[in-house]
């Protein structure tokens, strides 16, 4: 997964202008255990070609608010819907759109072998074999495990596994990815490599990607807009990751940390008061201190 990264080219989650994709107004879900979960708050919005993060503590009903996009569950007060259409009621209308990666992919594999597991989809899609090959082929090779096709999925280790749960998510060229905890157990370089492959569907093939996670410091530099939900599934927060991670108070009544980057212009901002606003990538905060020095060091102008 050799692609380039880039900051994210933000867009405005309120933006009139772009097409949805996702739309989530005030669901309530309550399960068996009586547990509740109440989406509601502000509506959930992902357009077409837009990275989304959903960010929140365990419980908060992240998996919940993917489930209903996946049609998994049927709301049983408000409204979701994807391509315009309820995916509960109308799901076979629209699946072949949909790629989703679960938490637990050792659920998703079921194949004997990884050429496989990949190929499943297009094959339940009744493909000719001649395509099924073709696309499983580019989609291995997209991921970097073109070695692991003849390869049993129950000896592959827990990254690879995750590579292959998300060809199988990507063999049909779908126009919403969804992804539960996808950067979790990863060693840096294949983190980094999902981080880019990640930005090149989005701004290549103009996929959308809603994806929980509890990496924080993986947000700024995939999303366009985060959401953040609080206990019991409300809605707190939505914006830009520069929006969202000045606002201290939600991300504490939700338990969500900081990311470094964001934490350390803060402490910066506090010791002194000419530091840079926050910065929330690598690049940018180079920039930021950069410039920083070379304005300390201008000789102070007369009075």
């Amino acid at each position: 997964m050799a692609l380039r990264s880039q900051t994210p080219d933000h867009i405005h989650p309120d933006d009139p202008t772009a097409e949805e994709v996702v739309r989530i107004s005030c669901v309530r879900h309550t399960y068996e255990d009586g547990t509740s979960v109440h989406l509601c708050g502000l509506d959930f919005v992902a357009h077409r070609g837009k990275r989304v993060a959903v960010l929140g503590p365990n419980g908060a009903g992240k998996t919940t608010m993917l489930y209903h996009i996946l049609g998994l569950l049927k709301p049983q007060e408000g409204a979701v819907s994807v391509f315009g259409v309820s995916p509960a009621e109308q799901w076979a209308t629209i699946r072949r759109r949909v790629g989703v990666m679960l938490q637990n992919v050792d659920e998703q594999i079921i194949s004997p072998t990884v050429g496989d597991d990949v190929a499943f989809s297009p094959r339940q899609y009744g493909l000719p074999e001649t395509e099924v090959r073709e696309r499983v082929n580019r989609v291995l090779k997209l991921l970097g495990i073109e070695e692991l096709a003849d390869r049993v999925p129950h000896n592959l280790s827990g990254g690879e596994k995750r590579k292959v749960a998300l060809a199988g998510a990507l063999v049909m060229d779908p126009e919403l990815l969804v992804l539960d905890e996808p950067f979790e157990g990863l060693d840096p370089t294949s983190r980094q490599g999902l981080l880019d492959l990640l930005e090149h569907l989005s701004h290549e093939r103009g996929m959308t990607v809603v994806l929980t996670t509890h990496d924080i410091d993986a947000v700024p530099e995939f999303a366009d807009y985060a959401y953040v939900l609080a206990p019991g599934g409300t809605i707190a927060l939505r914006g830009t990751p520069a929006e969202v991670f000045a606002n201290a108070k939600v991300l504490a009544d939700g338990n969500i940390k900081p990311p470094i980057l964001a934490e350390l212009f803060s402490r910066l901002r506090e010791r002194d008061a000419s530091a840079p606003e926050m910065a929330l990538t690598i690049e940018d905060a180079a920039e930021a201190l950069e410039g920083w020095k070379r304005r300390s060091l201008l000789p102070e102008t007369p009075q």
